[in-house]
């Protein structure tokens, strides 16, 4: 009885020796794992109205993962690292993004956060600092990154850069009277108060002022009626793609021949499905679609994105393939995966280097703020197609 009381604890010495040394094996491959692997942050809407729109940015940080996991990781400091993206939906409120990037910093230790809308970066701005992680921000509002906030990144270039050819466009091609009927929510207001002044130094008249609720209404009827009635020459819509071109149809159907000044919220191409051509859209200046951009990288990328989804690219899936791709040349310039400081002042350099096949944004750099720089090119539809124009030379 001796002899096999002794050998069963010996088995039991034995198996929990190799559990334990299993375990230990384990948990140092764990280890080895996330020393290897660089944790992404994203805050955005992954269910409700706004769902596609956050699923869209959201697949632009995928496929830039897939793509440089695929290419066997980024090396930093003679390290090769992978990339993980880890998604949170915010709904599209502020406070939701603020609580899961603190989620995402605590748990997740990732050094920047990916957020698609102003609301969500504002909130984070308030502690990221302090929290010590990157905000970038797929905003066009210049003021993101003109509060001092040291951390941020603004994906896409300023809409400030639209307004002087979308006023010297429809100006030139339509007349001098403008009737606002854009959206009433801040972002649109913050496009109304940069754009007349523009228009107005440039010798134009504002003849009608009425925003609309685009998200709530789909009968634009008497707005557009009242803005008519002024007799513009060129209006300046915008909000969501779809009641923008709503909005637009109604227009027309009231006999309105003038030109439309189209925030960069709304899209030519997806405006164009909703209303069956590019017909109702003549005269309209808006941001060039990815799609029919014909600059190096950005063909080849609406070409790997069509394969994948069977559908066409926004211009956000772009920006923020480009703005990963950037981060990871970002922290290789730097030597770290976890200095954010660090990280972001070699932003600038990151996007300079980046190849075309990595870069179908066409970001050139950053500035000192964080806010990303572009070579702007709008497109005016003309003849039921778009015409590219360089806003910097006007052709």
């Amino acid at each position: 009885m001796g002899v096999w009381t002794t050998l069963a604890r010996m088995a039991t010495v034995t198996v929990f020796g190799a559990l334990a040394a299993g375990t230990a094996l384990a948990l140092a491959a764990g280890a080895a794992l996330a020393q290897d692997t660089v944790t992404i942050g994203y805050t955005g809407p992954l269910s409700g109205g706004a769902a596609l729109y956050g699923k869209n940015t959201l697949s632009g940080l995928e496929i830039a993962a897939k793509d440089i996991n695929a290419a066997g990781g980024f090396t930093v400091a003679g390290k090769t690292y992978k990339v993980n993206v880890v998604a949170l939906d915010d709904k599209y409120s502020p406070s939701e993004s603020a609580v899961n990037a603190k989620r995402l910093k605590a748990q997740y230790g990732a050094p920047i956060v990916f957020v698609p809308h102003s609301g969500g970066a504002f909130a984070l701005q308030a502690f990221n600092e302090q929290d010590n992680f990157i905000v970038a921000a797929y905003t066009s509002v210049p003021n993101i990154t003109e509060r001092g906030n040291t951390l941020t990144l603004r994906i896409p270039p300023s809409f400030l850069g639209y307004i002087d050819p979308f006023v010297r466009v429809e100006m030139a091609t339509f007349g001098k009277k403008l009737a606002i009927a854009n959206a009433d929510h801040d972002y649109a207001k913050a496009w109304t108060k940069a754009f007349v002044p523009v228009w107005e130094k440039a010798g134009g008249t504002v003849v009608a002022d009425n925003p609309l609720s685009y998200n709530k209404d789909t009968d634009f009827y008497s707005g557009v009626s009242r803005v008519l009635a002024a007799s513009p020459d060129v209006m300046l819509v915008g909000g969501a793609s779809e009641p923008t071109a709503l909005l637009i149809r109604q227009a027309r159907e009231l006999g309105f021949q003038g030109g439309f000044a189209i925030m960069d919220q709304a899209k030519l191409d997806e405006m164009a499905r909703i209303v069956e051509g590019f017909t109702l859209l003549e005269g309209s200046v808006g941001v060039m679609p990815l799609v029919h951009d014909r600059r190096p990288g950005a063909e080849a990328f609406v070409a790997k994105y069509r394969k994948l989804f069977n559908k066409d690219p926004g211009s956000e899936v772009s920006y923020n393939y480009t703005a990963l791709n950037a981060v990871t040349e970002a922290m290789t310039l730097a030597g770290t995966v976890s200095d954010p400081k660090a990280i972001r002042a070699k932003l600038n350099d990151a996007y300079a280097a980046l190849p075309s096949e990595r870069n179908p944004a066409r970001i050139t750099g950053v500035d000192a703020n964080g806010g990303s720089n572009a070579k702007i090119i709008v497109g005016f539809v003309e003849k039921g197609v778009i015409v590219p124009i360089d806003a910097a030379t006007g052709q």
